[in-house]
């Protein structure tokens, strides 16, 4: 059974709407309670994450990755008490980067001696993190090809959230990997979301949100739009209006780059967070458990081949339920051109919205 990891000239992925260039890792902020009073830190980390191992926690500890009452902790066997304040940042150690083939079933849009194009469905991982380290869609190419497991993170260039759907491009090689990743930073590779939101929409049925994003400065595990205090990172996203109820709407998202989160923080800077996405703002309703966003179109011309490639991909049945119950209608978009993401306004809706 192959193993694979990371290898030694593996670069941070490219960053997209769900993913960043920057390494996994997950922030955590505990308070000790009374049961764990005068416990080692090592062994109450233990028992409030229990998911991870004592001796990976030890590591952490070791590592700085751990802070007591905002204070770098200094061994783990320090003594705690009730009502300290803990905070852990999770990484990914050595020893969790050595991941193995797990068979799975997956959606293979195209596939040629370069590359898929996988429709990925809400509720599977891309790659292994703190809390995902199996199960993941990297696990399920290590399974699918053996040639994965000579590649940095099996090929991946890109992610899509969790509970984000639609559709991806994995490379078969190192040479359209690295084709790829320099696609995707120059822009070259056009994405296109469909999104349920909140709230009827108002103003112009076209609008171009240009402002910047950074890490949420009162929750650290959220993104948001930031000011001159901290500048954060260039995003632009332009969303079309493709119908509206009296208390939700329904856009389509075209990126301009690509920022974690981004269509998520955009749309709630609006005042139109994505339903059922609640870290943002949205709330569980229409029947959907995950954030209404579904990554429906992807274009880029072959690395090798030059052929312009355009996939589509169709709405999951959770979504189609949930636009019956919130009274939406959907048509599919006309095609990109494959070349490059829109500069401007992506292409028009092929029914006007209904306002």
């Amino acid at each position: 059974m192959i193993e694979a990891g990371l290898s030694p000239d593996a670069s941070p992925l490219p960053p997209d709407e769900e993913g960043e260039s920057e390494p996994a890792s997950e922030l955590r902020q505990l308070v000790v309670d009374e049961e764990r009073h005068g416990r080692r830190l090592d062994q109450a980390l233990a028992e409030l994450v229990p998911e991870f191992s004592r001796n990976y926690l030890q590591q952490l500890v070791n590592g700085g990755a751990v802070a007591l009452n905002g204070r770098r902790a200094a061994r783990p066997a320090h003594r705690v008490k009730a009502g300290d304040a803990i905070a852990i940042e999770l990484r990914p150690t050595p020893q969790s980067l050595a991941f193995r083939p797990e068979p799975m079933p997956l959606s293979v849009v195209h596939e040629d001696e370069h590359l898929l194009v996988i429709d990925k469905p809400p509720g599977l991982v891309v790659h292994p993190a703190p809390g995902n380290w199996t199960g993941t869609l990297l696990n399920g190419l290590l399974a699918r090809d053996e040639r994965a497991g000579l590649l940095p993170r099996a090929g991946i260039v890109h992610r899509l959230d969790k509970d984000t759907s639609g559709l991806m491009v994995v490379a078969r090689t190192r040479a359209a990997m690295d084709a790829l990743v320099r696609a995707i930073a120059a822009r070259a590779v056009a994405r296109q979301y469909i999104a349920i939101a909140h709230r009827r929409w108002s103003g112009p049925p076209t609008r171009v949100v240009d402002a910047p994003i950074g890490r949420d400065p009162r929750n650290r595990l959220r993104m948001a739009v930031v000011g001159a205090a901290d500048p954060g990172k260039a995003a632009m996203t332009t969303f079309e209006l493709l119908d509206t109820a009296q208390e939700a709407c329904l856009v389509r998202a075209s990126l301009h780059t690509g920022r974690t989160h981004q269509i998520r923080v955009h749309m709630a800077h609006l005042g139109h967070p994505l339903v059922g996405d609640a870290l943002y703002g949205g709330s569980v309703d229409g029947g959907l458990g995950r954030q209404a966003l579904h990554a429906f179109r992807l274009a880029f011309a072959h690395p090798f081949t030059g052929e312009a490639l355009d996939f589509a991909s169709a709405l999951p049945a959770d979504l189609v339920h949930g636009l019956s119950l919130w009274g939406l209608r959907y048509n599919p978009a006309p095609a990109m051109a494959p070349h490059a993401t829109p500069a401007g306004p992506a292409a028009q809706p092929a029914q006007g919205p209904r306002r």
